[in-house]
Parts: structure tokens; C-alpha cells; sequence
């Protein structure tokens, strides 16, 4: 009944495929995407978010902000390697997602400072981070502004130069997760880590660097270097702890897991799957498994949906 009515009213359902069907797919990562704003607000209303919710909310609307856009990140490697063309059709939800967390958490910040707007501008234009922040939500905006079938006619070839900005918002964001953390950085660093992964891939499918499983481990072994690397050089920069005492902590398994070795963890799926997946996963982009490139095997790659999370295509 709900999606007769949404149907006569033009609205589209997130959970129907193009052809107006129940898509099992978009049905589960639609409930994953609202599932934590359901959680905050009911924790929010249980009033079990401490002693200063508003300042909990707006630290978890920006954290899944952010891991939303890794997760959309991911839906490229995640087709290719897994050999799973139907995941992008989430694509476009997933950066939705992060536009509508991103908003929150500045709505949230507003909110905190009594909606008196003379103050967040200005709170905006003398904290970097929370500049660096709002350049980010405008690039959300506009991204999500231009997700649709009608923004890819009218902007032709300026679509996508405008949502390949989608790693510029990327790094920004991670930079206003760090600066915003001062003193713990686990979690952006982690976030980083990450980031660091998916870009990795994305350097060998320009490269055109056969995705085989070893090419794959060695991807996720220098990933959680970078992650190791990265926690130690900025806690040597911002608090002036040695970087060796923290490149020690990853061998020290007494305490918290570090983040270096939950991006290896992470990063060791992609070769596992290749593995799974069998031959196709060994071989250079456009490339058969027998060696050398036929017609066929090129005609995906000419048509491979752009790596932005709000593809229309979608």
C-alpha cells in the first residue's frame, strides 16, 4: 500500500530497484543508514546520552557522517573485487546518508549554541576546524543537490568533474574529525586508515595494477603501516610524544587494539575475497585471465559507473 501511495504521489521509495521492485539490497542498507539516527534519538529521549546530550549527539551525527562516506567509498572495490554489480545500486543512498548526518551535525552545533546564528558564523570563520568543516558540508550539499538523473543531463561532463570532488570533501572531513578530537585520535585515525585503504585501491585500478590476491595483501599491509605512521606523526606534532613510544604501542597487546591493526584486518578481506572469487579477481583491469585483453573483456571497464557516492547512476 505504501508504495502504491508513494508511487501516485511521484515520491520515490529508497528500497525499489528502477523497475519499482522490492529490492531486498537497498531494503537492508536503507534500514542500516536510519538504524543509528532511530538509536540517538531514542537514547536522547531515555536521556541516556550523560550529561551534556546535545554535545554526544553532535560527536556521533559527525562520526557516522563520516563512516557513511567511507562505507560509500567502499562500494567501488566492493563491486570489483567481489564481483557484485548489484551493491552499486546503493551508491547513491549511502551519499545521501552522509549529506543528512552532515546536516544534522551542524544543525545539532547550532543548537548547542542556542540557535543565535551571529555566533555559529562567527564560531565558523575563527575555529579552522570548524571551517574546514562547513567547506566540507557545503561540498555534501552540492553533491547531494546534484544526485539526480535530471542534474547528470543538464551539467553533462561538469557532473561528474563536480563529484569527483567527493575525495577533496573526504579529506577534508577526516581533517575536522582530527582537529575536533584534540587528544584521543583513535577513532580518526582509524576513519584515516581506512580512507587510506580505499585510495590505495583506486591508485592501482589507475595504474591498471593486476588485482590478484598478493597485490591485494601488500595493499593492506602498507595500509596499516600508514595507519601506524600516520597515529605516531600526529601525536609527535600535536602533543610531543615521541613517535617511537607510539609505533611501540602497536606491539602491545596488553591495551586497546590499535587502529593500524583494525585497517589490516580490514584491508586483508580484499584478498581473501579475490581468493573466493576466483581467476577473475588476478587479472589487470580489461584484462581475461588468459592474458592478453579482448574486446569483451574492456567493455565494463568503458562503462564503469563513476566512483562517486551519489551517482545517479545509482
Amino acid at each position: 500500500m505504501i508504495d502504491r501511495l508513494a508511487g501516485s504521489l511521484g515520491i520515490p521509495l529508497p528500497w525499489l530497484d528502477r523497475a519499482g521492485r522490492l529490492s531486498w539490497l537497498k531494503l537492508a542498507v536503507f534500514a542500516g543508514c536510519v538504524a543509528p539516527a532511530l538509536y540517538l534519538a531514542a537514547a536522547y529521549r531515555l536521556d541516556a546520552l550523560g550529561a551534556k546530550p546535545i554535545t554526544a549527539l553532535i560527536h556521533a551525527t559527525g562520526e557516522w557522517a563520516v563512516r557513511f562516506l567511507l562505507f560509500s567509498l567502499a562500494i567501488s572495490p566492493l563491486r570489483r573485487i567481489a564481483d557484485w554489480p548489484k551493491v552499486i545500486g546503493v551508491r547513491r543512498m549511502l551519499g545521501i546518508t552522509v549529506m543528512a548526518y552532515a546536516v544534522a551535525h551542524l544543525t545539532l552545533y547550532a543548537v548547542d549554541q542556542n540557535l543565535i546564528l551571529t555566533k555559529v558564523v562567527s564560531e565558523i570563520a575563527l575555529r579552522l576546524y570548524l571551517t574546514i568543516g562547513f567547506v566540507a558540508l557545503i561540498g555534501l550539499i552540492a553533491l547531494g543537490l546534484t544526485s539526480t538523473d535530471a542534474a547528470l543531463r543538464n551539467l553533462g561532463p561538469n557532473w561528474h568533474r563536480l563529484h569527483r570532488l567527493v575525495y577533496t570533501i573526504a579529506v577534508l572531513a577526516l581533517a575536522h574529525d582530527f582537529l575536533q578530537s584534540k587528544i584521543d585520535v583513535t577513532d580518526p585515525v582509524f576513519s584515516a586508515g581506512l580512507f587510506l585503504l580505499l585510495m590505495g585501491w583506486r591508485v592501482m585500478r589507475r595504474f591498471k595494477w593486476p588485482e590478484r590476491p598478493w597485490s591485494l595483501l601488500l595493499l593492506a599491509i602498507l595500509a596499516g603501516l600508514a595507519t601506524a605512521g600516520l597515529e605516531a606523526a600526529w601525536y609527535g606534532l600535536a602533543s610531543g610524544v615521541p613517535a617511537s613510544l607510539v609505533l611501540a604501542a602497536n606491539l602491545d597487546f596488553s591495551g586497546p587494539i590499535r587502529p593500524a591493526w583494525w585497517v589490516l584486518a580490514i584491508g586483508l578481506l580484499l584478498p581473501a575475497v579475490a581468493l573466493v572469487r576466483g581467476p577473475r579477481a588476478r587479472t589487470a583491469p580489461g584484462q581475461p585471465a588468459g592474458g592478453r585483453a579482448s574486446a569483451p573483456a574492456r567493455r565494463p571497464a568503458a562503462r564503469e559507473p563513476v566512483p562517486e557516492p551519489l551517482s545517479p547512476r545509482a
